[in-house]
């Protein structure tokens, strides 16, 4: 009887469960993998009998049972094809005793030895080192996005050759590197922007900086060429730098999502997403049949979510929003897991007042009648509406707006330094408390311990009175009403900034 042991990691989502992966050899010829593994892990089979023959290894020709502990996790990619591996070779003797034991190993092979990039990298070194794995071995061109952890040595190799000379304490044979990808062209959304290329639009930008000062969801209603989509691509550079800790949370989604570009191993920036019309609840949300990725509401997550043209997308898309909005995350269900993605993403949605776009233009006539216009506004659900803090009509710019607005409009960097300090004045008061921003505060906190002076109750009270604003909607306001007082440096806020909160929130902005 022959048996050995290696390690490597299962994903879950974006959370890794470290696996050891166990193997016995005796018996009549055959090969048997059993602990729940997915399509892509049972054609392992064939990849790694090709890639150990090819590496001039020899290939035990009697029965090969292949464990993943624990048996009950669902186990899926082909990232556990070094381990199967090297675990095959330990099993028939062909390295050292206990040379595999503590390793974890993450790389899918190639028919010919070869090691290929996997995706979800990041969070599987993660949770490699939680179990106190300080060892990993990983496709080069994995590497710097695993040397990301610190406290774990990484070892980046080309082929399998490589792995077992390294474990054997043998010279490492020359081999030659993958062709490295021309890096494509720059995104147009990744192009630096900025704020003082819309040229006017002062409410709007007023409410833009509100939105990234306290975390607040943005609606933005006007014509075609109003300077929406301007506006909603120019708010990711407004916001701070992510954090650490921050930056490796949204750089482990990007990774198993495989949005990951192999030149950018660390995001630092808030992302941005902006999802086509036609795009479907999965590609949304998160999900998928054999393969669960994360989706755009949590390739947003700490950043923003853009959603153009938002009546032309489903109802039910809009309305899975609403669990994000809430919680700040994505519960994915299926048979065999249920996963979590984070999603605490700032929701931006841009609409035309009706589907020709001309309603209530000074210069062009819409061809919508009455009861079209009322439909077209209502494909946007009230629990969804009632969960955006600003509403704001953006104009069409005039032609002297355009000529005067650009040369004296604030650049992105000054509008982001006053967004910065009102961050940090929040920061200092929620510095006990779970949260950072004033977008993330709950409705009876705030009205417990966070309630404004009675003298600036005021616009609120008038507003619930008149029926404009509910009760999620007052604590919107509440919130919007913290974040302008910190813009303006007040201790709490004012009346003047609580009338202008409840302005923004029922769309006419004082």
């Amino acid at each position: 009887m022959r048996l050995a042991r290696c390690r490597s990691v299962a994903l879950v989502g974006v959370r890794g469960t470290v696996v050891d992966i166990e193997v016995h050899i005796g018996g009549m010829p055959g090969f048997t993998l059993v602990g729940l593994p997915d399509a892509s892990l049972a054609e392992a089979r064939d990849r790694v009998r090709a890639a150990v023959l090819s590496s001039a290894e020899q290939w035990p020709l009697q029965r090969i049972t292949v464990s993943l502990s624990p048996a009950a996790l669902p186990k899926r990619g082909s990232h556990f094809d070094l381990g199967v591996a090297v675990a095959i070779i330990a099993a028939a003797e062909q390295l050292p005793a206990g040379s595999t034991a503590a390793v974890v190993f993450l790389g899918e092979l190639a028919l010919d030895g070869r090691l290929r990039p996997v995706p979800g990298v990041l969070p599987a070194v993660l949770a490699a080192a939680s179990s106190g794995s300080s060892q990993v071995v990983v496709p080069e061109a994995n590497v710097d996005e695993a040397r990301l952890v610190p406290g774990v040595s990484v070892l980046g190799a080309r082929s399998l050759r490589q792995v077992l000379a390294v474990l054997r304490d043998e010279p490492v044979p020359d081999e030659p590197a993958e062709p490295v990808a021309q890096a494509p062209a720059p995104d147009p959304l990744e192009i630096p922007v900025d704020l003082a290329d819309v040229a006017g639009q002062q409410a709007a930008k007023r409410a833009v900086e509100i939105a990234a000062a306290g975390h607040h969801h943005l609606m933005l209603t006007g014509p075609p060429g109003a300077g929406k989509t301007m506006l909603a691509r120019r708010l990711p550079g407004l916001l701070p730098d992510l954090t650490t800790d921050e930056s490796l949370e949204v750089t482990a989604i990007h990774s198993v999502a495989g949005s990951l570009p192999a030149d950018r191993p660390l995001v630092t920036r808030p992302p941005f997403a902006d999802p086509h019309h036609t795009a479907s609840v999965v590609s949304i949300v998160g999900g998928g049949s054999r393969l669960v990725r994360p989706g755009a509401a949590s390739r947003a997550h700490l950043g923003v979510l853009f959603m153009d043209e938002a009546p032309e997308f489903g109802a039910h898309i809009l309305d899975a929003l609403r669990q994000p909005l809430e919680h700040g995350e994505i519960v994915v269900s299926r048979a065999e897991a249920t996963m979590t993605f984070p999603a605490r993403f700032l929701l931006v949605l841009a609409a035309n007042p009706c589907r020709c776009g001309n309603h209530r233009s000074r210069s062009r006539d819409c061809t919508c009648t009455p009861e079209a216009i009322r439909r077209y506004g209502q494909r946007i659900s009230g629990p969804v509406r009632d969960r955006i803090d600003l509403r704001i009509a953006v104009e069409a710019p005039t032609r002297a707006t355009l000529d005067e607005g650009l040369g004296s409009a604030e650049p992105s960097k000054i509008v982001a330094e006053r967004v910065n300090e009102a961050r940090e004045r929040q920061r200092r008061r929620l510095a006990d408390t779970p949260w950072r921003v004033n977008g993330e505060v709950p409705g009876p906190v705030l009205r417990r311990d966070l309630r404004p002076p009675a003298r600036s109750l005021g616009p609120l009270h008038e507003s619930l009175g008149k029926g404009q604003l509910t009760a999620r909607g007052a604590d919107r306001v509440l919130r919007v009403a913290w974040t302008i007082g910190d813009l303006a440096g007040n201790d709490t806020p004012t009346r003047a900034d609580m009338l202008e909160a409840v302005g923004l929130r029922i769309g006419r902005p004082g």
